[in-house]
């Protein structure tokens, strides 16, 4: 089955202040906001929404294509997805701009102060055509630039392609009427709790007039587990408990990939999803989004300890 994501490509700065944000912000002087945080180091990790859950994919014996676009700083996470037998070629680079960039710095109270370059994000990608896909491929629609994300969905439905929808962190560009547009007719429409009610807020929509949209909703919650919602025939799918929680940041793509990788199986969705709780996990126990380690008979056997064996 062919798989195509599309969605953001960033590296991911990372740095720790030895501090508390708090104690260096006068709450009388916030309108002229002017500080310096020192901090330890800085890290640098690769990230962004298309490749993290292509990487775990990868792991899991699967070969998706990401369709994003790049900056001409590129060369060494194009070096990292090669390794990884990753295809590169609906990866358009964009000469004379950096690729998008995350530059986050974590306080002792676990606070984060972000500072987000979009970068050759704000550049479409060159679309695949979908029609030699009709029948047996998905496209995953993740956070990225609108314009993809919007015509991407309306290629998937002209082939007759099934396509998850996630808007994640792009629903504060969204208009309602555009963003009601993007997702009708989508296979499943997945976020967190968070992001379902703006995304609802935003398009003024029900459940129902969701529901009439697309076939599946599927909600996480961290922690939690995830809510698998079929038009009110809603099903909990608990969260596979971590060895050693070091990162949550990743784990929402890390289910997506898991949960893809049981879609291509053909497996029915509340495996699929316990497949995503299960993925999850093993990005929680690392620092970033795209180190976990993991191959596919090594997470079977992590899901047969927690849901039975994997029949597929």
């Amino acid at each position: 089955m062919d798989i195509f994501i599309s969605g953001s490509l960033a590296y991911d700065r990372i740095m720790d202040f030895p501090g508390h944000f708090a104690d260096h912000i006068l709450p009388d002087k916030i309108h002229v906001l002017n500080v310096c945080f020192n901090i330890n180091g800085l890290v640098e990790k690769f990230g962004g929404t298309a490749g993290n859950i292509a990487y775990t994919l990868a792991c899991l014996g699967e070969r998706p294509y990401i369709v994003a676009t790049s900056g001409e700083d590129f060369d060494r996470y194009e070096k990292r997805l090669l390794d990884h037998l990753l295809p590169t070629q609906w990866i358009r680079r964009i000469p004379g701009v950096l690729t998008a960039g995350a530059y986050i710095t974590t306080d002792l109270d676990d606070n984060q102060i972000t500072a987000f370059n979009p970068g050759a994000m704000a550049h479409e990608a060159d679309l695949p055509s979908l029609n030699s896909s009709a029948g047996d491929g998905v496209v995953f629609i993740g956070p990225g630039n609108k314009n993809d994300m919007a015509g991407f969905a309306a290629a998937a439905r002209e082939a007759s392609v099934d396509f998850f929808f996630d808007p994640g962190q792009s629903l504060n560009i969204w208009q309602k009427d555009e963003l009601r547009k993007a997702v009708a007719g989508a296979l499943c429409f997945i976020s967190n709790d968070y992001e379902l009610s703006l995304f609802l807020q935003i398009t003024k929509w029900s459940m129902d007039d969701l529901y009439r949209n697309v076939q599946v909703v599927i909600t996480t919650r961290g922690p939690e587990g995830a809510i698998l919602d079929m038009h009110r025939d809603k099903v909990l799918i608990p969260a596979v408990p971590a060895g050693n929680v070091l990162d949550p940041t990743g784990a929402g793509d890390a289910f997506r990939a898991g949960l893809l990788k049981g879609w291509s199986l053909k497996l029915p969705w509340d495996i699929c999803c316990q497949m995503g709780a299960t993925a999850a996990t093993y990005a929680v126990e690392h620092y970033g989004t795209q180190e976990h380690v993991l191959d596919w008979d090594t997470f079977c056997r992590r899901y047969d300890e927690h849901f039975g064996p994997l029949l597929c």
